[in-house]
């Protein structure tokens, strides 16, 4: 059965620790729900899945879901596939309603860096004699990724290997920082009528309008010096909510209504967890390939920037395409609330497509995975 996607909406993309430093992930989650509900007049929803990585625990997406005050009946599923839990929660809406299991799914992702709590490993766990956060034994803030590796900086180090392995130079890293900053400042209007105001808030806090070569030549090396990986090309981290619509073709036909876009095909994936960033790519290639289509093929392309070296691999690999590549400008600028960014990706790629075509979004996720989705406007 074909699936296709309504439309969405997100919140504001917010810097932690500011605006939203005090607002509960479930509760501007909600607010997006909200809006979705009555923008397409949902008096029936399947189910409300939620991409969700560093919350408190529990089934954020069935607190979310009755906060926006849906119908008890309405089930929800939270999916933690970390970076990328948004675009996770889109290929299991997928499958659902593919599968004919469900007519209506809101799926995408919620997430706030401000309110990540601290975690403690229980005494029993080895870990506990390894780990210390805020003078607390055994406390973290960050999970473990890979069976190799327990570091609060995994990511970052992982950022740093993939440059060393392929000798990609902070110079490159820095001109992708200052290009998505570039493009995200020209996109504020093409993206204002999918954002919904929370709080008093209703544009992206972290979009840097007067950027320049200069500042991110001076943007701190949290490796240390000799190092690549600065503040300045790797995303901040940020507050925010996304979600969209997914409906069946039956549904889509018995209510006479135009979607957005169909979704064609979805794919998972895996890579060295050692060195998440190739997540990204390894996928959007596995899902190309198994539908038969090039990167040439495609009038829009969505990869979360997480790190620059992303956006450096996909240029090497395909020059030809780099004006179709984040063409809104990427997380480098708008940052990454992680959960949530694989809808928000979603979101910006529907907004890249006014024009028709096929447009891709993949995102790579901490411990070497990775999601894709293809989708098609007519």
């Amino acid at each position: 059965m074909n699936v296709y996607i309504l439309g969405g909406l997100r919140t504001p993309i917010v810097v932690a620790n500011t605006k939203f430093k005090s607002i509960r992930p479930e509760i501007f989650g909600a607010e997006v729900l909200k809006a979705l509900r009555g923008k397409f007049r949902l008096e029936g929803v399947d189910e409300v899945i939620c991409g969700n990585a560093v919350g408190t625990g529990g089934n954020i997406a069935r607190l979310m879901t009755l906060l926006a005050g849906f119908d008890e009946s309405t089930a929800a599923l939270t999916v933690d596939r970390q970076c990328a839990s948004g675009a996770a929660s889109v290929s299991i809406g997928y499958a659902k309603i593919a599968c004919g299991l469900a007519d209506v799914i809101i799926a995408g992702g919620a997430e706030s860096a401000s309110l990540q709590p601290l975690r403690v490993y229980h005494r029993n766990d080895e870990r506990f004699g390894l780990t210390a956060a805020d003078g607390i034994a055994g406390g973290y803030r960050t999970a473990q990724f890979s069976p190799d590796e327990t570091d609060a900086l995994a990511m970052l180090k992982g950022a740093q290997r993939v440059a060393e392995a392929e000798n990609i130079s902070k110079d490159e890293l820095d001109a992708w920082a200052l290009k998505s900053h570039q493009r995200a400042a020209k996109a504020v209007e093409n993206l204002r009528g999918f954002i919904v105001e929370v709080a008093g808030v209703a544009e992206d806090t972290g979009i840097k309008k007067n950027i320049s070569r200069r500042l991110l030549e001076r943007a701190p090396l949290p490796l240390g010096a000799g190092t690549v990986i600065s503040a300045g090309n790797a995303c901040r981290i940020n507050d925010g909510a996304a979600f969209v619509v997914l409906a069946s073709e039956n549904f889509v036909r018995e209510n006479s209504l135009t979607p957005a876009a169909q979704i064609v095909d979805v794919a998972t994936g895996g890579v060295n967890p050692l060195e998440s960033p190739r997540g990204a790519q390894a996928v959007a290639d596995k899902l190309l390939a198994r539908n038969a289509l090039t990167y040439d093929d495609l009038a829009a392309i969505e990869f979360n920037e997480a790190f620059a070296v992303i956006d450096v691999l996909f240029e090497r690999s395909h020059p030809a395409c780099v004006d179709k590549f984040n063409p809104l400008g990427g997380a480098l600028a708008y940052g990454h609330p992680y959960g949530a960014s694989g809808a928000i990706l979603l979101i910006h790629l529907l907004a890249s497509l006014a024009g028709g075509g096929l447009g891709l979004l993949s995102i790579a996720g901490a411990g070497g995975t990775g999601e894709a989705v293809l989708i098609e406007k007519k």
